[in-house]
């Protein structure tokens, strides 16, 4: 996918992590729990397109961030912000299946990952993803 497609993806999951918050974040576990995650892959994504780091047809998986060794196998360019950005993009993943498919989680735990987001886009913003500002 290019750059262009990307930030219509990241567009419409932010559209729909922002009506899961008017809706109650507790009633939408679900969406938080999908839209997180692959908005920070398709951050990731686009910012190493950005920055000419990887093809057109490179794609950055969900599951990589439950491991650090997957993460180290297929991560492996350098970009401003590498450290923290996987960091966070971890901490999004290690929750994104307990939201999707576990029991309804607490307010404050939903909560925690919808923060944990907002903190990993200022970073993509940082580090030069200036498009996703907003």
């Amino acid at each position: 996918m290019n750059i262009e497609g990307h930030l219509q993806s990241i567009k419409e999951s932010l559209e729909e992590i922002e009506e899961a918050i008017k809706k109650g974040i507790e009633f939408r576990q679900r969406t938080i729990g999908f839209h997180t995650s692959v908005s920070a892959c398709d951050m990731l994504e686009a910012l190493l397109h950005k920055l000419g780091l990887v093809s057109p047809g490179f794609v950055v998986k969900h599951d990589w961030f439950n491991s650090m060794k997957k993460v180290k196998e297929k991560i492996v360019m350098e970009f401003p912000k590498k450290e923290k950005i996987i960091t966070l993009m971890q901490e999004i993943e290690k929750q994104r299946n307990l939201l999707c498919y576990g029991k309804p989680k607490s307010k404050e735990t939903i909560a925690e990952v919808i923060r944990k987001f907002n903190e990993l886009k200022g970073v993509f913003v940082g580090a030069g993803l200036n498009e996703i500002e907003g």
